[in-house]
């Protein structure tokens, strides 16, 4: 039939005819069958399904498994470039001395310093994850390595990464990263290990000790007791000794305690030292609240580098004094001394601006807040009733002292550094401070783990701020390059 013959046929007169004009008449619509629910569920469903008992090859190619720009892999190769021969010097299984072979110690130090830059401080998870997290396998390459063997590393080597701190700086000063002219320096509460309620007096420490001795004794008796395995009764046995160690340690804390009361003028003069932390003293947190805390002192550059140039631990809560020896730090390391050291208030002890001076180093440091004039030669207060008698004004307040005004007692350094603070240049410069220094102590604390310590001891602290500085440079050794 031609096209123009073809009939035209509407959606209305479709719909009005039913089936008429469908090619094929549809059965009428019937509601879904409700399907009994089956008297064994599991029957009949296709399932993949564990088998552990089946052999199964897996993924052994560690090299692949890491991304060519992953950190560690970068981290690997700075540690490769330091120089361990003080490490290696300690390992006793050599040629034909029998024992097992030791676990390569920068295999041990990348390990940590990864997990550092990770904000991981846990021996026990450090040992975990490398069992787990494809970085730290990358790293062990297939070595085994025990929780124990992570925490006497730390523990014990805190000398030596302290020194590589230095070896650091070094590749980066020969490839002229680092300005040294103007150095900031700042400290940080860090909580310790120990609680507040481990503060005893020295009676009690005495009485503890009694304790001490006498459970220690009772353990070596049960330690002959077949029932006991040798492993538990040696553990038991060492956790004795340690407790009767650190209340020993307390002890010998006391005269340092009652000699810094005195000192300080406390009214509690009564002296109090942890049995937990004998190191550790309580001081005023960032927040306000007194805890058990170490003062840790960084020393930052305040170039484009900002790297860590030294590294301090105190049990002191204030940070007078603490600038002449972390200038003596610096020269040692670098081998020479900054122009300029900015502190803040806590920093600003006559005594230490004078030692700076004779260092040719010039300190800029907030000054203390302006104190009223003497008013010890005041006029008597009938005097002055009289005057308000006579002309109806009261009297007004005695003027403040300008603090940027030298004082008699002052030094020639002491007069100079009241003078430059009190100028714009020295204004802008002191800006610089929070910029580096506050940053250093929040990147510390917020991603490396370092807002609360896992070790106790100023050793031992020491130890693991120097860890933070070393793996800190090594990060900005990466990110610049070098």
């Amino acid at each position: 039939m031609d096209d123009a013959e073809s009939p035209v046929v509407s959606v209305d007169e479709v719909l009005a005819s039913g089936d008429a004009g469908m090619l094929f008449p549809l059965s009428p619509a019937k509601a879904p069958a409700i399907r009994p629910p089956p008297a064994f569920p599991k029957r009949g469903a296709r399932l993949r399904q564990a088998q552990r008992s089946q052999m199964a090859w897996g993924r052994i190619d560690l090299d692949a498994t890491l991304p060519e720009e992953h950190p560690a892999r970068a981290i690997w190769t700075v540690i490769a470039r330091l120089d361990l021969s003080a490490l290696y010097a300690q390992i006793e299984a050599r040629d034909e001395v029998a024992g097992a072979s030791a676990i390569d110690p920068k295999l041990l130090l990348a390990l940590w310093v990864y997990a550092t830059s990770e904000g991981e401080g846990s021996a026990r998870e450090l040992a975990r994850l490398t069992e787990l997290h494809a970085a730290y396998r990358w790293i062990c390459g297939g070595v085994e390595v025990g929780y124990h063997t992570l925490s006497d590393f730390r523990s014990q080597q805190g000398e030596i990464i302290n020194a590589l701190i230095t070896q650091v700086l070094a590749l980066l000063l020969k490839q002229d990263l680092v300005d040294l002219s103007r150095v900031a320096q700042d400290g940080t509460r860090v909580r310790a290990s120990a609680g507040a309620a481990s503060f005893r007096r020295e009676q009690t420490l005495h009485a503890l000790m009694v304790e001490a001795r006498a459970h220690l004794e009772q353990v070596t008796r049960d330690a002959a007791d077949p029932a006991i395995s040798a492993r538990r009764s040696a553990a038991i046995k060492r956790g004795a000794k340690d407790r009767l160690t650190r209340l020993e340690a307390a002890l010998a804390q006391i005269p340092q305690v009652i000699e810094t009361k005195k000192r300080s003028g406390a009214k509690d003069t009564t002296p109090r030292v942890s049995s937990t932390d004998a190191d550790s003293r309580v001081m005023k947190m960032g927040d306000g609240g007194f805890r058990p805390a170490f003062n840790v002192q960084f020393a930052t550059t305040t170039d484009a580098a900002r790297v860590i140039v030294g590294v301090a631990v105190t049990n002191r809560g204030s940070d007078q004094g603490e600038s002449t020896p972390m200038l003596e730090q610096i020269e040692k390391r670098t081998g020479v001394l900054p122009n300029e050291l900015l502190v803040d208030g806590g920093y600003n002890q006559h005594k230490a601006i004078d030692e700076a001076a004779a260092l040719d180093v010039t300190v800029y440091a907030p000054l203390p807040s302006p104190r009223k004039v003497d008013t010890s030669k005041a006029v008597p207060q009938n005097a002055q009733s009289d005057s308000l008698a006579s002309c109806g004004d009261p009297p007004s307040a005695p003027p403040a002292l300008d603090p940027h005004l030298p004082r008699d007692t002052d030094s020639k350094a002491v007069a100079e550094w009241r003078q430059r603070m009190g100028t714009d240049e020295a204004q802008e410069i002191y800006k610089q401070r929070a910029a580096t220094a506050e940053t250093v102590n929040a990147d510390a604390k917020t991603h490396r783990g370092l807002d609360h310590l896992v070790v106790r001891g100023l050793t031992k602290v020491l130890g693991a701020a120097s860890l933070f500085a070393l793996t800190y440079d090594v990060l900005r050794l990466i990110t610049l390059k070098g």
